[in-house]
């Protein structure tokens, strides 16, 4: 089919189109002395010889005849719509009364590699002059679709003869997401409230989670006095804000480096900045395309799911991010560059030690919920095995042969978390007869409580107390400068991809569950809300939060 036919079928077609092809297809209004004039479609296309085409007609006087589309559409033969450069020469045609202009360029050899994994919308007419849209199924809920339909110049048009033309730049923005911390001993209480008043650290059945906010402030003045006694130990607060705004001014100078000017923001999940403030930010700044970069090395529902949730339902409710085309990243452990940036750490500590082949390496990552992998199908546990696999790999290829192990630290509650815990390795080692131990802090990017605190005091004085005699511990990867780089280089290969932001159903996990699992689950969730609504606490907590 010709290009004129597909552009005109879909103008045609337009009362039809799904809110989903709104983006691909932009409909503008022309106006001359503040009256409407005419009307016309943008056409996005990429040809498979990799030149692209964006093409704005004006729409015939003349319906089309059944011979063949009439030349005044404007409309360039191009092939099937995709994905567009960034990089192109501006060109304008007229023919009498109608104008149209069409920004064409042709991709790189790198811009095609990229493009390589990225399956192109596809937009195709059958014979009944109805428009078709294919778009590629998501891997899970939180995937976005493997299409673009951004383009980086927007043309602009008036109805004169001689056509004036103005060039809109895109405006690249990098959301970095993480977890936040306390700033002050004051502050302890009200982010612990907000960490556990996240369903998605606190997964109630559905049927009580009218709970989650009073379960969270029992929980949150429990533990409030012995959090401020860790915060206190290192300083009074957290330092992971100042070093997370340390590593978005280092990822800017990086993107610079590699010819990409770009906005970096903060959005800390249950401490200021908090996400919401990066996203107000973010619309002010009028960012016209987004890269979405967790600083959590695997993927974990309680982590970069989480914020990635509060993403989605700001799109729910905001049309400007209904639109934005977005991309996630949303695990970035398998990346060569943060491979390296931690073989390189660990190599320099074990040099440290008097004889480094007899030490063993031990990875502590951050632990969670049995039930989020069991239950809910969480990949943190496969992922971070993978990571350690691929590290050791690395360290192998070094000619560095230690022994090494891996547990989860952070454990909260009764329930249980993922095997094998920390400090019940590090009794287990000690009685093995290990000697020399080096912690590797594997989840984590930036050093905070768990590092500062939990590592660097409580295991490591429980591992001395063991029969471990040497300790070492490998630092936070921070603004290592490899590892800054290549997170410059997942964001350059992420912006291709970039489309508009998949949503999920608030209750996907739960409606896979099995119906035995699901009864099972309400039966205790039953007997667990009726002890603790008996509890005074509790209901002192619920009226605080209603009141």
């Amino acid at each position: 089919m010709e290009a004129e036919e597909v552009a005109w079928i879909c103008h045609l077609a337009l009362p039809r189109l799904t809110l989903d092809l709104l983006p691909r297809l932009v409909v503008a209004t022309c106006y001359t002395g503040g009256r409407r004039t005419s009307s016309a479609f943008l056409l996005l296309s990429r040809s498979r010889g990799g030149r692209s085409t964006v093409h704005l007609a004006r729409r015939p006087k003349q319906p089309m005849s059944s011979s063949g589309p009439s030349p005044a559409t404007g409309i360039h033969a191009s092939p099937p719509l995709g994905l567009l450069p960034a990089t192109g020469t501006h060109h304008t045609r007229s023919w009498g009364k109608t104008t149209s202009t069409s920004f064409t360029g042709s991709t790189t050899k790198h811009e095609q590699s990229l493009h390589g994994n990225v399956k192109p919308l596809q937009l195709a007419a059958n014979e009944s002059s109805r428009l078709a849209y294919r778009s590629p199924a998501l891997k899970n809920q939180w995937n976005l679709p493997a299409s673009s339909s951004s383009t980086n110049v927007v043309t602009t048009f008036d109805d004169n003869e001689h056509v004036s033309s103005s060039v809109i730049e895109e405006k690249v923005g990098v959301l970095l997401l993480n977890l936040g911390g306390p700033e002050t001993l004051d502050d302890v209480q009200p982010f612990l409230f907000n960490l556990f008043a996240d369903p998605d650290i606190i997964r109630l059945p559905r049927l009580f989670r009218f709970l989650q906010r009073p379960l969270a402030k029992l929980i949150s003045t429990f533990r409030a006095p012995k959090s401020k006694e860790g915060y206190a130990s290192i300083g009074g607060g957290s330092p992971l804000r100042k070093i997370t705004d340390e590593q978005a001014n280092a990822l800017k100078i990086a993107l610079e480096k590699k010819k990409l000017n770009a906005n970096i923001y903060v959005g800390m999940r249950y401490w200021y900045p908090f996400t919401e403030e990066a996203i107000d930010q973010i619309k002010k700044d009028k960012i016209t395309k987004l890269v979405v970069l967790p600083l959590y090395p695997q993927y974990s529902i309680s982590t970069s799911g989480s914020s990635i949730r509060v993403l989605q339902d700001i799109v729910k409710e905001d049309s400007y991010f209904s639109g934005l085309p977005i991309s996630i990243i949303e695990s970035w452990y398998q990346r060569d560059g943060y491979v390296k940036s931690m073989s390189d750490l660990i190599e320099k500590e074990l040099s440290a030690f008097s004889n480094p082949e007899e030490v063993m390496i031990f990875f502590s990552a951050h632990g969670v919920p049995l039930t989020y992998v069991e239950d809910a199908g969480d990949p943190y546990r496969d992922q971070m095995e993978d990571c350690i696999a691929l590290i050791m790999g690395e360290l192998r290829s070094r000619g560095i042969l230690n022994s090494h192990t891996l547990a989860y630290q952070s454990r909260v509650g009764p329930v249980q978390w993922l095997k094998p815990y920390t400090d019940e390795v590090l009794v287990e080692l000690g009685q093995k007869g290990v000697k020399s131990l080096l912690a590797v802090p594997v989840s984590f990017v930036s050093e905070h409580i768990e590092t500062l605190e939990e590592i660097d005091m409580e295991y490591k004085e429980l591992a001395l107390e063991s029969g471990i005699k040497n300790w070492g511990r490998v630092p936070a990867l921070g603004c290592t400068s490899t590892f800054i780089s290549d997170l410059a280089d997942a964001v350059v290969e992420a912006l291709p991809s970039a489309s508009a932001l998949a949503t999920r159903k608030p209750d996907d996990i739960d409606s896979s569950m099995d119906l035995t699992h699901y009864l099972t689950k309400m039966l205790f969730g039953s007997i667990l809300a009726f002890v603790l609504l008996l509890s005074p606490r509790l209901v002192s907590a619920f009226r605080s939060t209603m009141l």
